[in-house]
């Protein structure tokens, strides 16, 4: 009990803190009913991180048009002036022949297309780690917005718990009025004295105030769920009680476990990146320009030129690297494989302790319905003996108490079983 009320205080403070963003524009249409599976769908569908996807999913498709310019026709162009120290001679002697006499100052532009005819396989490679990354960060949100359901969760069963706490304040003060007619003409008659309709009436207002501050508890929750739900609820906002199955399963579904299967295809897609890096490149091209020489090196005037043909490269240098690249993405494999055994182990932990305590607030509960019909058995006991004056105002207000007493515990014991049931199935990931 005591562990379940500094729960409730929790969400009191929590719902101090939210009250605070009631300030923001803009709300849509009240409701009048809620389920806790709207209550889901409605925070995920405002909350600003939930936003994220759209932007996930562009990203990706921004990375693979970049990564696919690469086999589009590659252009570029180079120019060059030089002056060098020495040319190139012929030491030929031969009657009416001059051998021809290259200036130190040449000059050179051109520009070389190229189309590529074989990548290896980067651009696949580099589409298949893209998608697998926004297929992360996309698990990321999910585990984010699944926590989300944590929050909404123990604030829809705050506003239940004040509900029945409300409800139960209502039947207490029926109680305690009924002592009050029974009283009141007794004292008019002169039979009892006035102290006891004034203990009575004292009681009356006290469980009014309760009842006020029970309202206002409630109020506060409300309007913080109501934020997270980005909505407006009415005063007389029925909430439904929650029946999550609480069947036992040792099967998960939370996101947790897809986020570490997306790292793990990750690791894979960029270590057969890793691999495909030192694969050669073939690429048909063509260069077109004019220079001074041009392709006749022996002439000193300024031609236009062109080549064309196959180029074939093949970069050799990762071959140092590709080694101790690919231990470190297996290392990392392992890490997160570990992540992820540790994550289930933890789980089925939890999953074992919830249903633990559901089996222990149905224990309470069956206990509490036996206590409650004794306790009824009582007060209307003492109903009559006060209607007769046979027992004093304190004496009733004893019995009546004590029934309270019970049927608030009934009421914590029935929050207890719903959160636990709905921290089975949200443990599980089936909620």
């Amino acid at each position: 009990m005591r562990s379940l009320t500094r729960w409730l205080n929790k969400l009191v403070n929590l719902a101090g803190g939210l009250l605070l963003l009631l300030s923001l524009p803009a709300v849509s249409q009240s409701l009048s009913a809620l389920s806790i599976q709207q209550a889901f769908d409605l925070s995920a569908l405002h909350y600003p991180a939930g936003r994220r996807k759209e932007l996930i999913t562009e990203a990706e498709k921004l990375l693979i048009r970049t990564a696919a310019t690469n086999r589009l026709p590659q252009l570029a162009t180079y120019a060059q002036a030089s002056y060098q120290s020495d040319v190139t001679r012929l030491d030929l002697s031969l009657p009416g022949f001059k051998a021809p006499l290259l200036s130190k100052d040449q000059y050179k532009a051109y520009a070389d297309l190229s189309q590529s005819i074989y990548d290896g396989g980067q651009f696949r490679k580099q589409r298949a780690v893209q998608q697998t990354n926004s297929a992360v960060e996309q698990s990321k949100l999910d585990v984010e917005l699944y926590s989300l359901k944590n929050r909404i969760s123990q604030l829809y069963l705050g506003v239940l718990y004040q509900q029945e706490l409300l409800k139960q304040t209502n039947l207490l003060l029926n109680d305690v009025r009924t002592g009050i007619s029974k009283v009141k003409p007794q004292v008019e008659n002169g039979t009892v004295l006035r102290s006891n309709l004034l203990l009575l009436e004292a009681q009356a207002l006290q469980t009014e105030q309760r009842a006020i501050e029970i309202y206002h508890t409630r109020k506060g929750l409300l309007d913080a769920l109501a934020v997270l739900l980005d909505t407006t609820f009415s005063d007389s906002i029925k909430l439904e009680l929650p029946a999550p199955a609480a069947t036992p399963t040792r099967v998960l579904a939370r996101p947790e476990l897809r986020l570490y299967n997306n790292q793990l295809k990750l690791l894979a897609a960029q270590k057969g990146l890793a691999d495909i890096k030192n694969r050669p490149r073939l690429a048909a091209f063509v260069q077109a320009g004019a220079g001074r020489p041009a392709l006749n090196f022996l002439s000193n005037s300024l031609k236009g030129y062109y080549i064309g043909g196959l180029r074939l490269n093949w970069s050799l240098g990762g071959l140092y690297t590709v080694r101790q690249d690919k231990k470190l993405l297996e290392t990392n494999q392992r890490a997160v494989d570990l992540q992820k055994q540790t994550f289930v182990l933890n789980t089925a932990a939890q999953l074992r302790q919830q249903e633990a305590e559901i089996r222990k607030a149905e224990a309470l509960m069956a206990s509490d319905s036996k206590l409650i019909q004794l306790r009824k058995q009582i007060s209307d006991a003492a109903k009559a003996q006060l209607e007769n004056a046979v027992i004093t105002t304190n004496d009733y207000l004893k019995e009546i108490n004590a029934e309270d007493e019970v049927r608030q515990q009934l009421i914590i014991h029935q929050i207890q079983l719903l959160q636990a049931k709905i921290n089975w199935a949200l443990v599980a990931g089936t909620l």
